[in-house]
């Protein structure tokens, strides 16, 4: 399984910890050749404004949205669930504006104010979210589930092939939410291989 992590600013060290941990190769995503061969892709966290300048910058923008338009797994976190969201309130920030969701950053206050707390995940159960300068969902639509809820507000939610958290799986030692994507990333690759080789040979 060969997982990207966009490699342009952010906390794609701690990603890449764990996918080795759980057996996938992570693959540091720079340039529109390295999304070309892999099963899935990490949006990590860091700033969501770098990021999304960069994203832009190096034309990713239009190849990871004919990933996902593909049906490519790709998982937000923290200032990745930004960058995938179609509405930031109060900023104008480059976006990928893939997930149908409306966020605001920074919402629980700044770095001081960063905290730990237990959260309840649909198929997954007790897990500890670490939020730093983490956003808020405030409007989801076109069939968003939510996984989790922190203060009425969801901060794990997943719509088609879009997994978004607003807090931090990778500052933990708890991989169980990579293990979810990556059963995400197994499905779409065993329908991907298929199609491919029905392409080489339409006879099978």
């Amino acid at each position: 399984m060969r997982v990207g992590i966009l490699a342009l600013q952010g906390d794609v060290r701690e990603h890449a910890r764990i996918l080795v941990k759980l057996g996938a190769e992570p693959i540091k995503v720079k340039s529109q050749e390295d999304l070309t061969d892999i099963d899935a892709l990490i949006i990590p966290g860091g700033e969501s404004t770098t990021i999304g300048i960069l994203i832009k910058k190096y034309n990713l923008d239009k190849a990871i949205r004919e990933k996902h338009k593909r049906g490519m797994p790709i998982y937000g976190t923290c200032a990745g669930a930004i960058v995938l969201a179609k509405d930031i309130i109060k900023s104008k920030q480059p976006l990928l504006g893939l997930a149908d969701i409306s966020i605001k950053r920074n919402d629980y206050g700044r770095q001081i104010d960063s905290f730990e707390t237990e959260l309840s995940i649909k198929d997954i159960g007790r897990f500890n979210g670490v939020f730093i300068r983490a956003p808020t969902i405030k409007r989801f639509y076109n069939g968003v589930e939510i996984l989790s809820e922190f203060r009425n507000n969801p901060v794990m939610i997943k719509q088609h092939n879009l997994l978004i958290t607003t807090f931090h799986p990778e500052l933990t030692d708890d991989t169980r939410i990579h293990e979810y994507f990556l059963n995400m990333a197994q499905e779409y690759k065993q329908v991907r291989d298929m199609q491919r080789d029905i392409e080489k040979n339409p006879y099978l």
